[in-house]
Order: structure tokens, then sequence, then C-alpha cells
């Protein structure tokens, strides 16, 4: 029952410092070859957006939302993966496959 217990308390702290990995880390997302660059933090949190001035044109804003959009769903899809590396030991550790997203 204490081996257990240890077991436990090593898990919670391997989480806690895992959590903490991954609030830390940054990430880029980029779309249109790099003209649009968003990065984020592990919390989510937007940290900056580069755009490239050639693809600035008031009579295409379009094209720029879309550039944003795909940016911002590259740098997520980024963090998804930075996660999974992260917690992957650990979920299989624990036994339990990390969930698909």
């Amino acid at each position: 029952m204490q081996a257990a217990m240890v077991q436990a308390q090593q898990m919670q702290h391997a989480l806690m410092h895992a959590q903490e990995r991954i609030a830390a880390t940054e990430v880029t997302g980029s779309a249109g070859g790099g003209l649009v660059q968003v990065t984020l933090n592990g919390s989510g949190q937007v940290l900056g957006i580069q755009i490239d001035p050639q693809v600035v044109d008031p009579n295409d804003v379009e094209t720029l939302q879309d550039l944003i959009l795909a940016a911002l769903t590259s740098a997520a899809d980024n963090m998804r993966e930075v996660v999974k590396q992260i917690l992957g030991p650990l979920a299989a550790a624990s036994g339990r496959p990390l969930p698909e997203s």
C-alpha cells in the first residue's frame, strides 16, 4: 500500500513538472510559406504575429484572414505535438493512452 502511495506521489510530481514544461513552451505556426507566423505559449496565449508586408493588400483582406487562421491552426497543431511528447511518457507509465485530438 505504501509503495502505491509513493508511486502516486511520484506520478503527481512528474505531472506537475510536465505541466510546468508545457506552460513554458513556445511554438510557432506558419502559413503561406512563412508569410504569416504565429507564436503561442503552452497556455494557449498568442504571443506574437508576424505578417510579411507583401501579404497586406487592402483589396484582398480575405487572403490575409485565411493565412492568419491557418498559422494559428498550425501553431495549435504544433503545441498538441509538444504536449503529446511531454505527456506521452507519463501516459505510458500510468498504463493509459493519451486521448486523440
